[in-house]
């Protein structure tokens, strides 16, 4: 597979740079890791552009979308949702709360726990999400766009190997 570079881009600026002030260090974990970090904020603002566009939030978004994918009742209980969205128990119990006074969620005992509680997606909070979800595929695919399918793949390819580790370490912490 072979790129073509028509043009500088800010990365290629500032590792020239770099390589001018200091000659004595290998900056070229700078050429990945710097694409990947500015590659994150065009993600983000787009990310929230879709969520905003959609009277939703980023955090809304996350538990809805665990729910979602959860299947058929579309529900889970709050621990499992903890788990889906990497946050505190406190915080999920707001979240949760919050999602329920704006009737995308409800709350119903967990028939296998008399203690626990299930959270269930409503057809409200399904329709928002897939809206939602819908219109970042599209907003993604036009991120991508520069890519052909085959340079996704190989870019899709790299990033895993890059992550697992993160994820693997992330995953023993819990």
């Amino acid at each position: 597979m072979t790129f073509s570079r028509p043009v500088e881009d800010e990365v290629d600026r500032l590792v020239a740079a770099w390589r001018q002030e200091r000659p004595d260090l290998d900056v070229t974990p700078l050429e990945v890791l710097s694409r990947v970090s500015r590659l994150s904020r065009h993600l983000e603002r787009e990310r929230r552009a879709a969520f905003a566009s959609h009277d939703m939030e980023s955090w809304e978004f996350d538990v809805l979308t665990a729910l979602r994918r959860a299947g058929e009742p579309y529900e889970l209980s709050p621990g499992a949702l903890l788990r889906a969205t990497l946050v505190t128990s406190g915080t999920m119990t707001n979240r949760i709360d919050r999602l329920a006074a704006g009737g995308l969620v409800t709350r119903r005992p967990d028939p296998e726990d008399r203690r626990g509680v299930l959270v269930r997606l409503t057809p409200a909070g399904m329709h928002r999400v897939d809206a939602a979800f819908a219109d970042l595929l599209r907003r993604e695919r036009e991120l991508l766009a520069g890519l052909d399918q085959h340079e996704q793949k190989a870019l899709a390819a790299l990033l895993r190997t890059l992550l697992i580790p993160f994820d693997t370490s992330d995953a023993s912490a819990h």
